[in-house]
């Protein structure tokens, strides 16, 4: 590899690196809950909105994504969860979560 390639690839690193740590401040903090946790903070809220998604790749499982006074919280569940009347579903592709 040239001196002008390597050069090149350490830029493109640190340009990764920097994509990467700005996605991380946008998406803000992600609390992982558990299912009943995430059922309680809905009902917490007066008029909730949820991201639903399926994941896994060998095994499917339901994702769930809200936000409250700040917040996102993230659960997973093997099956449907039973959402409150009055919550807004928006049905994603795919929920991406930072590592």
């Amino acid at each position: 590899m040239s001196a002008g390639a390597g050069a090149a690839a350490g830029t493109s690193g640190a340009a990764a690196a920097q994509v990467i740590a700005e996605a991380t401040k946008a998406s803000g903090v992600i609390v992982r809950v558990s299912s009943e946790d995430f059922s309680r903070v809905l009902e917490m809220n007066d008029e909730p909105l949820v991201v639903h998604a399926m994941g896994g790749v060998f095994t499917k499982h339901h994702q769930y994504l809200t936000s409250y006074r700040g917040l996102a919280f993230f659960a997973k569940a093997d099956g449907l969860l039973e959402l409150p009347a009055n919550c807004q579903v928006v049905e994603a592709k795919k929920i991406w979560l930072p590592a």
